[in-house]
């Protein structure tokens, strides 16, 4: 399979802690979609992202996990360092650039109290849980807010999102060694199936084309998993007897 928008790829953890980087990822992808905030829809939904981005950080010390992978992979690359047909300037480029994300979200202020402590995102996340909660009378503060000029708004986003950047370029570091260290290879499903052992993996990435129009549903660990492959129309789709798909487990 090719790497075009003929094909999409669906990503599964089997660990906790790759279900939470996913989730911060994801977070992290939507709050940094917003170049301004120029209407109430625009702003709902930047503090929604925000709000569910606050609940995932508050589930685990997400520093300290952080903090531990980046000098275990630091360690391991260090010891490919000595092995031969390495290219030595890449990884110690790679090393150079995990040391210096770390040395950064060290010293970071704690991930996140910026935006738990800011008097705006505070009044609208505890408006958003209740329907239509965000009206001008629910929360005039924000209704003043975006009445201000559009370039105070702009630097007061751009604070939000500067605060973020010792995590998110972490985390990016991190994810992309991860997805790296292990390629696609052809798979096939039978009767919409297919298992095998993880061998220590923390993520699973599966490869599909979009014509199918299936998606997989994941169950698994880090020892093994399984997948099961159902169509996107549940009435009237049909999942082929043998399924080709690629599979990288990372």
């Amino acid at each position: 399979m090719s790497d075009d928008i003929t094909t999409i790829i669906f990503e599964h953890p089997l660990n906790e802690k790759m279900r939470s980087w996913l989730r911060i990822e994801n977070s992290l992808i939507q709050i940094n979609s917003f170049r301004a905030i120029d209407s109430l829809p625009t702003a709902l939904s930047f503090f929604r992202a925000i709000s569910e981005f606050i609940e995932v950080l508050d589930r685990g010390e997400i520093r300290a996990e952080l903090l531990k992978e980046l000098e275990k992979r630091q360690k391991k690359l260090q010891q490919w360092l000595s092995f031969p047909n390495v290219d030595k300037a890449i990884v110690t480029q790679i090393i150079d650039e995990l040391a210096e994300n770390a040395a950064v979200l060290s010293k970071a202020p704690r991930i996140g109290q910026h935006l738990k402590q800011d008097k705006v995102i505070s009044l609208v996340k505890q408006r958003l849980s209740i329907p239509g909660g965000c009206c001008n009378f629910d929360v005039p503060a924000l209704h003043l807010w975006l009445s201000l000029p559009q370039a105070t708004r702009d630097e007061r986003l751009h604070s939000w999102l500067a605060g973020l950047l010792p995590l998110q370029n972490a985390l990016n570091s991190l994810l992309m060694l991860i997805r790296q260290s292990d390629t696609f290879k052809p798979a096939l499903s039978h009767r919409g199936f297919y298992q095998d052992s993880a061998e220590e993996g923390e993520l699973l990435r599966l490869k599909i084309a979009i014509d199918h129009q299936i998606y997989p549903q994941v169950s698994g660990h880090k020892n093994r998993y399984a997948i099961r492959f159902l169509p996107l129309d549940s009435e009237n789709g049909t999942v082929p007897l043998e399924l080709p798909f690629e599979i990288a487990c990372c």
